[in-house]
């Protein structure tokens, strides 16, 4: 496949053929159908999912379809992902071989959960910092015309 830039999930899709089209959309239509609330984007080229901040990639590869739903992901769910080709941030899904869908259905629940937790925090942070008394140490422009008039 020649390298193109995708602007749109349906051009990526449109882009493969055979084994890595089969499992590009069966990826699609698993996180799609787990992540409710989440748009489709294009990322780095990839297909995404976005939720308050990106909730994971996936890619079709020569051999392989690479699923990227974070380090945390992978770390939580270390054990059932034994017997993929895993690193930090990747799981390789061989082309051929069905998704295991349990599996990425409970990564994705786990990742929106994440983001969720991570934009409400980002949300307190903000509510605290605005009722937060500002202090400043320079008086005010009308204090320091009534120390000059004196």
């Amino acid at each position: 496949m020649e390298s193109k830039r995708f602007t749109t999930v349906d051009e990526y899709v449109a882009a493969h053929s055979g084994a890595a089209k089969t499992a590009i959309v069966a990826m699609r239509k698993l996180v799609t159908q787990n992540a409710p609330g989440a748009d489709e984007v294009i990322s780095y080229n990839m297909p995404a999912l976005k939720f308050n901040g990106i909730l994971l990639y996936y890619a079709a590869h020569t051999n392989h379809l690479g699923f990227y739903p974070f380090t945390t992901a992978i770390r939580q769910y270390a054990t059932e992902l034994e017997k993929y080709d895993t690193s930090k941030g990747t799981v390789k899904f061989p082309f051929g071989k069905s998704l295991p869908s349990a599996l990425i259905k409970k990564m994705v629940k786990f990742r929106m959960q994440e983001n969720l937790e991570k934009e409400m925090a980002r949300k307190a942070k903000r509510i605290t910092k605005k009722s937060a008394p500002k202090s400043s140490s320079k008086a005010s422009p009308q204090k320091r015309k009534a120390t000059k008039k004196t």
